[in-house]
């Protein structure tokens, strides 16, 4: 069995679970801040990924949300987000995903995101283009900031305003043609791939929920930096994802926002 068949069969059976268990929720944990949630079903999911990951390759490195990093030697790292979208989850509020990736010495190779409630399952492999359901994706054609849908989310310490992102989110409010705010940066992200969005962005991501969509996007023919422009690391906090025509529009406008505390 090859990686990326492993990836979407995990992604699958996990997305079976969320389905399964939604409204079923008994337990919610706060992590640090206060609004960051964890429930068992999070914990129960990514059981279910790692087990079937770990029973096809058991020498491979693991990095998940709710258990951390594990055997740290291999070149090859799973990088599993079990539940993107948990408030959303404990709300019955149906956006949210899995979202699966594999990183090779250091570079994204596969990603995986499947939202099981609209059995949608997006995925990527490096050099192989992106799908969406067997069928290939690609970025939007929009090349104006006035003319783009775009979305964003919010850091779980919002209200210490980190990275200015409530000026950010203004912004765009006052030069994009709309803004969403979905709740899953997992599926923002591979919505900017299949041209759903024109562009996204957010202050503050672990890798575990970009890795899948990034190489998502790029293989969709879209773009994806950091706050400045520069190439993007999935253990980079600051985000800026497009179909790549507008992206220079949006690096302009998240400008403003960095440059807000000079001014002051």
């Amino acid at each position: 069995m090859d990686y990326l068949s492993v990836a979407i069969e995990a992604a699958k059976e996990a997305g079976k679970f969320l389905k399964m268990n939604l409204g079923k929720v008994k337990n919610i944990e706060r992590k640090r801040e206060e609004i960051n949630l964890v429930t068992e079903i999070d914990k129960g999911s990514e059981k279910k990924i790692i087990e079937f990951i770990k029973s096809k390759f058991p020498n491979h490195s693991i990095l998940a949300e709710e258990s951390g990093e594990t055997s740290k030697t291999s070149e090859y790292k799973w990088i599993i987000d079990p539940l993107d979208g948990t408030t959303n989850y404990t709300h019955s509020f149906p956006v949210f995903c899995v979202s699966i990736a594999l990183e090779y010495k250091g570079e994204v190779i596969i990603g995986v995101v499947y939202d099981p409630n609209l059995d949608e399952l997006f995925y990527a492999e490096k050099g192989k283009g992106a799908f969406l359901n067997g069928k290939k994706i690609s970025v939007s054609k929009t090349d104006k900031l006035i003319k783009s849908m775009l979305a964003t989310g919010f850091p779980y310490n919002v209200k210490e305003n980190p990275d200015n992102c409530v000026e950010h989110f203004v912004n765009f409010l006052m030069e994009a043609q709309a803004i969403r705010r979905l709740g899953s940066a997992a599926l923002d992200l591979v919505y900017v791939a299949c041209g759903r969005l024109d562009g996204f962005w957010e202050v503050d991501l672990n890798p575990w929920v970009v890795a899948a969509g990034k190489i998502i996007i790029e293989e969709a023919g879209g773009m994806i930096t950091d706050f400045y422009g520069n190439k993007f690391s999935i253990y980079t906090k600051g985000v800026v994802a497009s179909n790549g025509l507008i992206h220079q529009q949006m690096l302009e406008i998240i400008k403003k926002g960095l440059n807000k505390n000079e001014r002051r």
